[in-house]
């Protein structure tokens, strides 16, 4: 009872630290907003929670994931497809993962299309699905695996080299990067999916006294180019970047393709185009990764830099890095990596990570920056466990409010048209709702999904207000239970499925009646009017 009496009030103290803070900072709803989650599978780290678990038991650990995004207010999930060159799909290139089933190129039994139900359930709940792919790790640990026979590091052994007990792709191969590029247009073809996402894996985090074994290729595809190994293999790596994005514009232009590097590019002391940090692993430099160039060059849609640093670090300072990422976003999305893991206890050695309001100071960190425009947590597993409260802060103040994820402009920005009506009538649940399908946009998209608004009648009706928004969903109809607010207005736009909102909506008035008998309240109309 003591220790239950103690974690209400730490949760209290919080609670209100966390909004005084909050306030100070004069916080207004945002209504765009990128609100997502890292699923790892690598190692079961969120998802499945071991491996063998039976389809059953893994559909239902997804549901109640997606639930709690759901409850929460998120509005996007980012899965691992493709941990090590296997797959959580049929795959006519890769075996399935043992992260799945247990053991590598088993199929689930009884079968059923993992990716296929993710993105199904996901969508049904207005969240978006990046499929998350590692491009270049094929075996990550040497020792330990049991690679399947029809692996492609077996079936392609020129294609690989070891490096500190794990196996990758040589990215200086062209066969390897047509391969990749096929394998990810496989996933596109094939599902629904709403963005390809990259972690920070490109070529591998050095490691003291190991050699990178891929002289004999730089040799062969890259000296009379190159002077220097270096630039080589950020060639390689470029060009990969570069053939996704042109895959993704010719096969399906409206999957976005997003990118979540370390969250240092390069260190000032390197490059004066750098940050005032001291990492020693910048991306540029220790990875082959120049995520700066593929915002320039407008090869991504968004950037999630894995800004896994603390406000106070010596070393890759948060404050410092949100504004170099919001200087250097090109016109692109940033939304920002948080170290979730960290308040959850796996510190670094970094003692601010134990103060609450660390992870507070930082969402109001990048509230400042037009353009960071969302946040990505890792991963699913430390939000589930709700460190310091975290997800009940979120629920009250920053996520209070349903979010749309930003529209891409440069992908798409023509705007869904508008519901031609709205019918509002009484029932004994409450105000129910029902419109229209509209038509196609002048682009020929259809409207993907709705949202509905409710406005006082002595309010004028502003659609940037997340706060007044009580559904989101692609139903063409909702019954607000909350008749505490009536008489009202309500409103309903439509959004295609890059988020471009009509520009004019549908609207009608409720107004609480009072019932003597017979009709029933269902069968009387409310006063319609279109604004």
């Amino acid at each position: 009872m003591l220790i239950e009496r103690f974690t209400f009030w730490l949760f209290l103290w919080f609670t209100g630290a966390f909004f005084s803070a909050g306030k100070a900072q004069h916080y207004f709803p945002q209504k765009y907003e990128f609100r997502a989650v890292w699923v790892a599978t690598l190692n079961n780290i969120d998802w499945p929670s071991r491996r063998g678990l039976p389809p059953e038991e893994q559909r239902k650990e997804f549901i109640a994931l997606l639930d709690t995004l759901q409850k929460y207010h998120f509005n996007a999930v980012i899965v691992q497809v493709r941990p090590t060159a296997d797959a959580f799909y049929p795959s006519q290139y890769e075996p399935w993962s043992a992260y799945l089933t247990g053991t590598q190129g088993e199929a689930p039994y009884p079968y059923y299309d993992p990716l296929a139900f993710m993105i199904e359930e996901a969508h049904k709940r207005n969240i978006e699905f990046h499929a998350w792919f590692n491009p270049y790790r094929a075996v990550s640990n040497l020792q330990a695996a049991q690679v399947h026979d029809e692996h492609i590091s077996n079936k392609r052994p020129a294609w690989f080299f070891d490096y500190n007990g794990k196996k990758y792709f040589n990215p200086g191969i062209p066969a390897v990067r047509d391969y990749i590029v096929r394998l990810i247009q496989e996933v596109v073809e094939n599902y629904d999916i709403d963005g390809v996402h990259f972690d920070d894996y490109f070529y591998p985090y050095q490691v003291p006294k190991e050699k990178i074994d891929d002289y004999a290729t730089y040799l062969r595809y890259g000296k009379k180019q190159f002077n220097s190994i270096h630039d080589w293999r950020r060639h390689n790596v470029d060009l990969l970047i570069q053939a996704i994005h042109d895959s993704l514009q010719r096969k399906k232009p409206h999957v976005k393709f997003g990118i979540s590097p370390i969250g240092v590019w390069r260190n000032a002391s390197q490059d004066s185009l750098g940050s005032a940090t001291k990492i020693w692993y910048a991306s540029y430099d220790a990875l082959y990764a120049d995520s700066r160039k593929w915002l320039r060059e407008g090869w991504i849609d968004y950037i999630a830099p894995q800004l896994y640093w603390s406000t106070r670090s010596r070393y890759g300072n948060y404050n410092v890095l949100v504004p170099w990422w919001h200087k250097n976003s090109f016109g692109r999305h940033v939304y920002i990596g948080h170290a979730l893991y960290k308040v959850d206890g796996e510190d670094g050695g970094d003692s601010t990570w134990h103060d609450p309001q660390e992870l507070p100071r930082q969402l109001r960190k990048k509230m400042a920056y037009d353009a960071i425009k969302g946040s990505i947590f890792f991963s699913a597993k430390h939000l589930y466990r709700n460190p310091f409260h975290i997800l009940d802060s979120l629920a009250q103040y920053y996520y209070r409010y349903p979010a749309l994820p930003p529209p891409m402009p440069w992908k798409d920005s023509i705007p869904a048209l508008p519901p031609p009506k709205l019918n509002v009538h009484m029932t004994s649940q409450g105000v129910k709702l029902q419109w229209q399908t509209p038509p196609l946009a002048p682009d020929g998209d259809p409207a993907a999904y709705y949202v509905l608004y409710r406005f006082p009648l002595t309010e004028t009706v502003d659609l940037s207000r997340p706060d007044r928004i009580v559904y989101i969903g692609k139903e063409e109809h909702f019954t607000d239970t909350d008749t505490r607010h009536l008489p009202a207005v309500y409103v309903v736009t439509a959004c295609d499925r890059l988020h471009n909102e009509s520009r004019r909506y549908a609207s009608a008035i409720a107004e609480p009646l009072t019932i003597y008998g017979s009709p029933r309240p269902e069968q009387l109309p409310i006063p319609y009017r279109k604004y």
